[in-house]
């Protein structure tokens, strides 16, 4: 997907996520699915694992799934909730961490047909931005973090 159709929204993505959750979401453990494209096209999947002490949300397991395949450069997410409960918008925690790995993503939020794919940064306002208070380095980043 290019950069002139970013704003279309990824109805492949959005399938890719509800397949997800309606076959791999059973239980409690895990009931929300998310799916995000790479620059490559490449569509990365995951579900949350639910755990009192706070487990990881679906988002959270993708970035993960996505470093292990070798994709780095994510440019949209969508999270589904299990049950048919559609397209989900991501919690505050996932919306922090993702600004902090892929600060130029855009998420799929809204519902039935009002879907839209907004910048993260629309999500999240005024955020905290990590890279930008860290000390070390003359980006900012942490020594060692390339």
């Amino acid at each position: 997907m290019d950069a002139d159709s970013a704003a279309v929204i990824d109805h492949e993505l959005i399938r890719a996520a509800t397949e997800v959750a309606r076959t791999r979401c059973r239980g409690d453990n895990h009931s929300m699915a998310a799916a995000a494209r790479n620059r490559d096209g490449r569509i990365i999947t995951g579900v949350n694992a639910y755990h009192f002490t706070g487990g990881p949300c679906a988002e959270l397991v993708v970035i993960g799934a996505a470093a292990a395949q070798g994709a780095y450069d994510l440019t949209t997410m969508v999270a589904v909730g299990d049950r048919e409960r559609g397209v989900v918008s991501p919690c505050g925690r996932c919306r922090q961490v993702l600004l902090d790995y892929f600060p130029a993503l855009r998420v799929i939020v809204g519902t039935g047909g009002r879907l839209r794919a907004v910048p993260l940064t629309e999500l999240l306002p005024e955020a905290y931005v990590w890279a930008d208070h860290q000390l070390g380095t003359e980006d900012g980043r942490p020594a060692g973090t390339d």
